[in-house]
């Protein structure tokens, strides 16, 4: 297991260094000169210039990108041009919208779509799966701003059970927040439940005709019994990968429905961020973004050696 585990933390810092690379070299150096795309094609020379001693872009690019993983490695993100605040302080306040609207919708996504699926296998071919299947269609059709713009309609406009748009704030208690982010995640939720209930219900039925379930079945036990002692362990590997790409893409992902519901969070961040053409705050969080996948991919595969033994012992 230890040396499982170090491998995927190899893997994880390298994933780091060619992300690093890959954004530093998009943001920085293929637009050319950052100062002048951040400032238009109208500005004066000596106004780019300014902005280029302000921002430390008169080093090489080399320097350039190794003081801005050294400030990374330190907690220094840069200071906004736009906003002339700390990049840190911006990510900080943001994250904690961001952060706990990716760990609902994924609750949610888990807890609609494990019973479906397991529900839907269990049945097969009958009206049951049939109908599970075709509700989990729909969800993958439909793009989740749909969604979101009709649980306005109904539950904000017509109901008056929850507010259209905005955060309190976690300050006016845990449940107004989470009252807050409700419709969100639920509209974040749906369609990444009716993918995972998909993805379950298949990983399921492969399970139940292999050879391990005739046995048990043999050995006496009911079809209910054998499918939860031996076939929903076995059949999670598949669904902790879907989960983790879930969680990556409601945490990073999320930028749409942040501006449908006018949250404060990172994806928000980095719209208004690209529309200012405020680069240091777009590569910033970018960056953390990218951490935070790799740094749940780790945990993944982690999780993957907890329920498969014989990953740890190839490793």
């Amino acid at each position: 297991m230890i040396r499982y585990t170090l491998g995927r933390l190899v893997s994880l810092g390298l994933s780091l260094v060619v992300a690093s690379l890959v954004i530093f070299a998009v943001v920085e150096v293929v637009p050319g000169d950052p100062a002048a795309y951040m400032l238009g094609v109208n500005a004066r020379p000596d106004t780019v210039a300014a902005l280029r001693a302000e921002l430390g872009l008169d080093g090489t690019v080399q320097e350039r990108y190794l003081g801005w993983v050294t400030g990374m490695l330190q907690g220094d993100f840069g200071v906004s041009y736009t906003y002339r605040t700390p990049v840190s302080e911006m990510i900080g306040d943001r994250i904690w919208v961001s952060l706990p609207l990716a760990l609902y919708a994924l609750s949610l996504s888990v807890l609609i779509a494990f019973p479906a699926g397991i529900y839907a296998a269990s049945r097969r071919g009958r009206p049951g799966d049939i109908g599970v299947m075709g509700a989990t269609q729909l969800g993958v059709a439909i793009p989740n701003f749909w969604f979101a713009m009709i649980l306005v309609l109904i539950f904000a406009i017509k109901l008056r059970w929850f507010s259209a748009g905005g955060f309190s704030g976690w300050d006016a208690g845990v449940w107004s927040g989470l009252k807050s982010l409700t419709l969100p995640a639920i509209a974040l939720a749906l369609p990444q439940a009716a993918i995972l209930a998909r993805v379950m219900r298949s990983s399921l039925l492969d399970m139940l005709g292999e050879d391990f379930i005739r046995t048990a079945r043999a050995k006496g036990l009911s079809r209910r019994q054998a499918l939860w002692r031996h076939a929903v362990r076995n059949a999670l590997i598949p669904v902790l990968t879907i989960i983790g790409l879930q969680f990556s893409f409601l945490l990073a992902g999320g930028i749409v429905i942040e501006q449908v519901f006018f949250l404060p969070g990172l994806g928000r961040l980095i719209f208004q961020a690209i529309s200012a053409r405020d680069l240091i705050v777009v590569e910033s969080v970018v960056m953390l973004l990218v951490f935070l996948v790799i740094v749940v991919n780790f945990a993944v595969d982690l999780a993957y050696a907890a329920v498969d033994p014989r990953l740890r012992t190839r490793a």
